[in-house]
């Protein structure tokens, strides 16, 4: 294992960027690779442009993401979290601008790190004003920006902590290899960031690969959730179980149907004098309750309901939260 590096980060940011959608849908460009996502139900009794709730009109479903954004956003303050509510632009359509760890993460060191998109319509939502926002908001310390954008050039792919999962005291970048998780792109991150990685496959209950690895698994400071049965290789499942025993978590072992729900995107987060775990109601619903007392151990379970964001858009409540790690200036 690698030594740790001077910039030690702790594993919870007191921070998180936020982007409140101004055109969310169901992206057409993502869903073939990310079976979490479903087309909006349409409502038989709904006329054609009512927008009737439930009608699956692109204004019903804008209008709840919104509501949903708005509703996780005040909890997250409530509860002491710093959150930099930046708003996505109308044009272009960006439909996923709500989830922007893909796309770029904020480390200790003063690091930005920008990453390759699949989707070329998700490759927009990479806007430097909302990077200058959060920069300001601090005010933070910035030293390096990474671009690894370059690789979609190349048709290679990282999607930020989407792809990554990052145990940032011990340096370690788990990660499950997808369409959207190149091998290569990862070797590189590791590189500029100093980190180990510990790299595997990953597949759902209809041995579809895991699209993201931050769906099957999320890393505490003193806990890991994680799929076990959706890693392919047992000595690669093996592997990573015995590094995050080593790195001192407590498992949490959750099922395929659990992580189709959600389960695993999670986020521990560092509000003043406690700790955050922040996920969706769906998420939390889905969980055992031996399973949600071992996650109680480690800090206050803070829920948000986003079904139409989580069916509609493929991603949970981790997903809509860029970590902010930067240090203030002084």
């Amino acid at each position: 294992m690698l030594e740790a590096a001077p910039h030690k980060e702790p594993q919870s940011a007191p921070a998180v960027l936020m982007v409140r959608p101004a055109r969310f849908a169901f992206n057409p460009q993502t869903s073939a690779s990310n079976s979490f996502q479903e087309l909006p139900r349409a409502a038989a009794s709904a006329p054609p442009g009512s927008g009737a709730p439930g009608s699956g009109a692109p204004a019903d479903v804008q209008g709840a993401a919104v509501r949903e954004f708005d509703a996780l956003a005040e909890r997250l303050v409530r509860a002491g979290m710093t959150v930099i509510v930046a708003h996505d632009s109308a044009e272009p359509a960006k439909p996923d601008a709500v989830f922007p760890n893909n796309w770029v993460s904020f480390h200790r060191d003063g690091t930005i790190v920008l990453y390759p998109m699949m989707a070329p319509n998700r490759r927009l939502e990479r806007r430097e004003e909302l990077i200058r926002q959060v920069i300001g908001a601090g005010p933070f310390r910035v030293t390096r920006t990474v671009d690894l954008s370059y690789r979609e050039d190349h048709g290679r792919y990282l999607e930020g902590t989407g792809s990554l999962v990052l145990d940032r005291p011990a340096r370690i970048a788990y990660a499950c290899l997808s369409p959207r998780t190149d091998l290569d792109v990862l070797g590189e991150f590791a590189q500029q960031l100093d980190y180990e990685l510990a790299a595997f496959e990953a597949t759902d209950a209809a041995g579809r690969p895991v699209y993201h690895t931050n769906v099957m698994m999320a890393i505490g400071t003193g806990f890991a959730v994680i799929c076990g049965d959706s890693i392919t290789e047992l000595k690669r499942r093996d592997a990573v179980y015995a590094q995050l025993t080593a790195t001192g978590h407590d498992i949490v072992e959750i099922s395929p149907a659990q992580m189709h729900a959600f389960a695993g995107n999670i986020l521990e987060l560092a509000a003043p004098g406690s700790t955050v775990i922040a996920m969706s109601t769906t998420a939390w619903g889905a969980l055992e309750p031996r399973q949600r007392r071992a996650l109680e151990k480690h800090g206050e379970v803070l829920t948000a309901d986003i079904p139409v964001i989580e069916r509609c858009g493929g991603g949970g409540v981790r997903c809509m939260l860029a970590e902010v790690h930067l240090a203030r200036r002084s």
